[in-house]
């Protein structure tokens, strides 16, 4: 038995089980970033923002969107070299990491936080807190190769 069928073989189920539904949650990230990249004043406030609000989002400076596709982009290829086994996913785990804090910062410095309260906190911390548990998943279960 090689050392990669080994080492997948004493894998939990939880951690496939966490990678895989990270994976799923990288991928719905991934549309939502690129659905802000096409984003209006009308089809922001179709989905439910007023206007003050899609102002606010339309309002992105260019690093925040950099942020944001560093983070998702990051998770989702992540997501990819986990279920891979491959050593490469925790650097790039960090670098999304990374991204969702600048994001999460940008989003209160800039008041991305205040035109759209507490929801927007919230999901956006969940986001920073998915982003780390699978940094540590990765650091936790390094891969051989």
């Amino acid at each position: 038995m090689n050392t990669q069928q080994t080492l997948s073989s004493k894998l939990p189920v939880w951690f496939w089980i966490a990678a895989v539904l990270g994976l799923a949650w990288n991928v719905f990230g991934l549309v939502q970033f690129v659905q802000s990249l096409s984003a209006t004043q009308d089809s922001l406030m179709a989905g439910g923002l007023t206007a003050q609000q899609a102002e606010v989002m339309l309002g992105y400076p260019i690093w925040m969107t950099i942020a944001f596709a560093i983070g998702v982009i990051g998770g989702t290829v992540g997501c990819i070299g986990l279920l891979l086994r491959k050593s490469w996913a925790q650097p790039v785990f960090l670098a999304s990491l990374l991204g969702y804090i600048a994001l999460w910062i940008g989003d209160a410095v800039h008041g991305v936080f205040a035109a759209l309260g507490t929801p927007q906190i919230v999901v956006l911390t969940v986001v920073v807190a998915i982003a780390l548990g699978l940094w540590l998943l990765a650091r936790r279960f390094p891969a051989a190769v």
